[in-house]
C-alpha cells in the first residue's frame, strides 16, 4: 500500500491531470504489479524521451519495495 500511494504521488507531480492518475496493485504468486493508469494526454509525460522517465519509475518502485519487504514491477498501462 505505500508503494501505490508513493508512486501515485511522484506521478501526480509529472503529469498535467493530477487526478487522472490512479495506482492499482495486483499480487500474484510470481511478481506484484502496479498498474499505473493516467490521462491518454499524459502518457508520453510518464514514459519520457527513450522510456527514461518510465525506467526511473520501475527503480523507485523497486527500492519503495525493499523498504516494504515486497518485490514489485510497473506496467504503464493506457
Amino acid at each position: 500500500m505505500a508503494s501505490e500511494n508513493f508512486l501515485k504521488y511522484v506521478v501526480s507531480f509529472l503529469v498535467e491531470k493530477p487526478d487522472a492518475v490512479s495506482v492499482k496493485e495486483i499480487n500474484s504468486e510470481e511478481a506484484n504489479v502496479l498498474e499505473l493508469r493516467v490521462a491518454p494526454e499524459d502518457i508520453g509525460k510518464v514514459i519520457g524521451r527513450n522510456g527514461r522517465i518510465a525506467r526511473s519509475l520501475r527503480t523507485l518502485v523497486a527500492a519503495a519495495g525493499v523498504k516494504d519487504g515486497k518485490s514489485y514491477t510497473l506496467e504503464i498501462i493506457d
